[in-house]
């Protein structure tokens, strides 16, 4: 969020831990959401160290650490990420003609070493670009026509105050926990 404020987005716009309600009892947590002129942000952000290699389409990408000697997997933030905007074009109700991008931002002591097949819209990259995407993004597309831009931000605030609910906040856990099903293996 600071890094945002920094590259010259206001602070009104910057909408952080959203909890987008997926239609069925369960919530997509969102990092951060900023409506825009030419469209919508969505950032996922990722605290990861050691080298990060991985594959647009791909299911799982891959964290190097101890030089090769521990590796582990984790689901594609991409992925992650196209899911969450799934759900947040159907909560706003915005038209697939409204730009959507999607902002992988990879922080703590990583580097991006092979990465590949990175969808349109998509980019993954260190905090320290941030700023160089956004002017990119900004600069390279026309303004969208949103139906009803107020509406658009009075949802967002919406899911923000979901996402500072406790109870919300306790079902989503509760639900990825669910879904890895770690509770329901016996060695």
């Amino acid at each position: 969020v600071y890094r945002l404020l920094k590259s010259g987005i206001p602070a009104k716009t910057i909408f952080h831990d959203l909890l987008i309600d997926r239609g069925n009892g369960e919530y997509s947590q969102i990092d951060v959401v900023v409506p825009t002129k030419i469209g919508i942000l969505v950032f996922e952000v990722k605290d990861y160290n050691g080298w990060i290699f991985g594959n647009g389409g791909h299911e799982q990408w891959t964290q190097v650490m101890a030089y090769g000697n521990e590796k582990y997997r984790f689901y594609n933030p991409i992925r992650q990420n196209a899911s969450h905007i799934r759900y947040l074009r159907k909560e706003l109700n915005i038209s697939d003609n409204i730009p959507v991008f999607s902002i992988i931002v990879f922080y703590g002591n990583s580097t991006l070493k092979d990465l590949n097949y990175i969808p349109r819209n998509t980019f993954v990259i260190k905090p320290h670009r941030l700023s160089d995407v956004i002017t990119n993004i900004l600069n390279s597309h026309s303004e969208a026509t949103f139906a009803d831009k107020w509406e658009v931000v009075r949802l967002l605030r919406t899911a923000v105050d979901r996402g500072s609910s406790t109870i919300a906040t306790q079902q989503h856990i509760q639900d990825i926990g669910d879904k890895l099903g770690k509770h329901r293996i016996y060695e």
